[in-house]
């Protein structure tokens, strides 16, 4: 299976914004006087579990590109429901483990989204806004 080159570039974007996330969270715990080996560890495991997530999301999406509208459809709430149960039960064994802090296994769970949201400002910022990319004929 390819990947697609999008689905790649995306991917990498959320690693990245991740691993900024991550360094201001880690500094955040050593600020508060928190920082020890379960703290890094965690950090670890929360961000594989979350550029996972959404890099088998983009996959998804790619490998529904030319099917039904039904069956894309059901192809993507088949793979919510499985990359959530993933999602759930990694979290839940990074929360249960004791060499894992379990606020740094939850905390970039959110990192995607957040990076998401900053999306529009750094393409707008690089001359790449999608809006202008789109044209009404």
């Amino acid at each position: 299976m390819r990947i697609d080159p999008a689905v790649k570039k995306e991917t990498l974007y959320i690693l990245g914004f991740s691993i900024v996330l991550s360094v201001v969270m880690e500094l955040v715990f050593y600020l508060c006087g928190h920082m020890d080996y379960t703290v890094p560890l965690g950090n670890l495991l929360g961000v594989i579990i979350a550029v996972l997530n959404f890099f088998l999301m983009g996959l998804t999406i790619q490998n529904s590109i030319g099917l039904s509208e039904k069956e894309a459809s059901e192809k993507l709430k088949l793979s919510q429901k499985l990359r959530m149960l993933m999602v759930i039960a990694l979290a839940a064994v990074g929360v249960g483990l004791p060499c894992f802090h379990s606020l740094a296994v939850v905390i970039p769970l959110f990192f995607p989204r957040i990076a998401i949201a900053f999306w529009p400002l750094l393409n707008k910022e690089k001359g790449q806004n999608p809006a202008d990319e789109q044209t009404l004929d």
